[in-house]
């Protein structure tokens, strides 16, 4: 079914709650586990339709964050879903105690009995009011983002529609560029302190009335991290600090001597050639059908994957001045259909949301074919493998997307992947330091930031620039307000990632069999059995980031 011809409905959520506590009434009057499976079938469809309006609505709302009707059908489940997950969460906690929890157990997987655990540590009925608070104040920074007016060449444009100009080959435009887009957050900076203030606080309040000194507990469960802590993440920056920097460093420095520039300045950043970045060279109903045409080619699962994709327009990826900012995927379970969300500004992050994007809806739908549930609860760092692995795989054909500059492109993938991962790990080191000392100010936490940029990022210089200069540059980051202690995650995956660019260019169908085995694994087994079956490192092993590096090196 087309997008849109997905019928929308509000959610009764008092009828729905009630059918959740008829369901568990059910389970505990079934006297086999046969039995309670068949009530938790029911449990799957009921939740399954729930979670289909609640995307549903998301999507239009974030489509036109100005339409009146969705955006007080968000405020409505924003409202109303701390109730219903509390209440998921009391039922699926019937299997944690059931008579037959070892037989369900060989049903659906140790994996998701992990999961329920930490979904109880994750949620309480006295959160509730402090949850709603929280979305509030997540979807007021994000409307703030999307409300942005920047004047450019007698336009008005958005911050998504600013980054053609960010990245452009004449660096005194993209000078002037930077300063207009930073001009706006320092206009708004009150603001965006504010929203970040609270949101520390309000996490921090509920992990406190979840019994913890701050809110990095309560943030790592509802992460699902079901198979690693906080003490492996802080190796896996120990060794990006150690083995990593110096490596980007060097990247930094041949980037510098690409561009012909004595020193290197924060409007270079993310600027690959002379000539500028490589750029599509089609609209982008081309670049969906280059897509296509890709995806055809590469295997025949991934051929059925896009033509339903482009058959039933599951993607929205023009920028509007009205729309959420960002890119994302998202999954409608009752249409078994993956969703594609972007902002297409003529640069190559278009090609991204036909790589990236697309390897995170490819997973899901072959997950759609498995009908445990659970087997698609995948944690971020997984699902984030999916997605950063599918940007290499489908390398060999970007000619499609940019013609005569595709090797430019490659080029500028591998090196932007690969220096991403320090500003990733900084952004999950940051916000550590934020909920482990909620009571910093904002300009303690400016403070912070522009110091682990010193150790992360040393090559960074923002003369001119008095807002970046001052610590300011993660108020741009969304995922820092409404995706708590998530951008790690992508560091993990983008060092698998790279770990199949080394695999692929060696044996490219050895890899791709072993990336079809991880997507088709689903969350059928935790992070390190995964690794382990797939035949990749665990990067939370100590000289992991060291071999892939030199293996990067030797290639370079």
């Amino acid at each position: 079914m087309k997008f849109s011809d997905m019928p929308y409905e509000r959610i009764d959520f008092d009828r729905v709650l009630q059918d959740i506590k008829d369901l568990i009434a059910d389970f505990q009057k079934a006297t086999s586990s046969s039995a309670q499976f068949e009530v938790h079938k029911r449990f799957y469809q009921l939740t399954n339709h729930v979670q289909t309006m609640l995307e549903i609505a998301m999507i239009r709302h974030d489509i036109d964050m100005t339409d009146e009707f969705y955006a007080k059908e968000q405020e409505y489940n924003d409202e109303h879903t701390p109730a219903y997950t509390n209440l998921c969460v009391a039922y699926r906690e019937q299997l944690l105690h059931s008579d037959y929890r070892k037989e369900l157990e060989q049903i659906i997987g140790p994996v998701a009995f992990e999961n329920i655990r930490l979904a109880q540590q994750s949620v309480h009925e006295k959160l509730i009011p402090l949850m709603q608070e929280e979305r509030k104040l997540e979807d007021g920074y994000n409307k703030l983002l999307a409300t942005a007016q920047i004047p450019w060449n007698g336009q008005v444009l958005n911050l998504s529609l600013m980054t053609p100009y960010l990245h452009h080959k004449d660096r005194s435009v993209r000078k002037e560029a930077w300063e207009k887009y930073t001009a706006f957050f320092a206009q708004n900076q009150d603001a965006f302190d504010d929203y970040y203030d609270k949101l520390v606080k309000t996490r921090t309040q509920q992990g406190i009335l979840m019994g913890h000194e701050n809110y990095l507990p309560l943030g790592y469960a509802r992460m699902q991290r079901n198979c690693y802590g906080r003490s492996d993440i802080e190796q896996f920056r120990k060794q990006v600090k150690k083995d990593w920097v110096p490596f980007a460093e060097k990247l930094h420095e041949k980037r510098r001597e690409r561009l012909g520039l004595s020193s290197l300045s924060y409007i270079d950043e993310g600027v690959y050639f002379r000539d500028g970045n490589p750029a599509p060279v089609k609209g982008p109903a081309d670049i969906l059908a280059a897509g296509q045409e890709m995806y055809r080619q590469l295997s025949p699962e991934t051929a059925k994957f896009m033509d339903f994709m482009c058959e039933n327009q599951l993607f929205d990826v023009l920028g509007r001045k009205t729309k959420k900012t960002g890119g994302y995927m998202t999954y409608i379970p009752d249409h078994k259909a993956p969703f594609i969300f972007a902002n297409f500004n003529g640069t190559s992050g278009d090609a991204d949301v036909i790589t990236h994007e697309c390897g995170h809806a490819f997973q899901g739908f072959l997950a759609a074919e498995d009908p445990i549930l659970e087997h698609a609860d995948i944690t971020m760092e997984t699902a984030e493998t999916h997605s950063m692995s599918m940007e290499f795989f489908t390398e060999p054909w970007m000619e499609l997307i940019f013609g005569n500059r595709a090797k430019d492109y490659v080029t500028m993938h591998f090196l932007d992947s690969c220096l991403f991962i320090p500003y990733g790990t900084m952004v999950d080191e940051f916000q550590d330091i934020c909920y482990s000392n909620p009571s910093l100010s904002p300009a303690d936490r400016r403070s912070v930031w522009r110091d682990l940029e010193r150790q992360y990022k040393p090559h960074l210089d923002y003369t001119g620039n008095d807002y970046l200069a001052s610590g300011g540059f993660w108020q741009k980051q969304h995922h820092i307000y409404d995706c708590p202690l998530y951008y790690i995650d992508y560091c993990i995956a983008q060092t698998n990632a790279l770990q199949y660019k080394v695999w692929m260019d060696k044996d490219y169908k050895g890899a791709w069999d072993s990336y079809l085995k991880l997507c088709r694994l689903s969350a059928s087994d935790f992070f390190d059995g995964l690794m382990k079956r797939s035949g990749l490192a665990n990067p939370f092993e100590d000289g992991c980031l060291s071999y892939v590096a030199r293996q990067l090196s030797d290639k370079l």
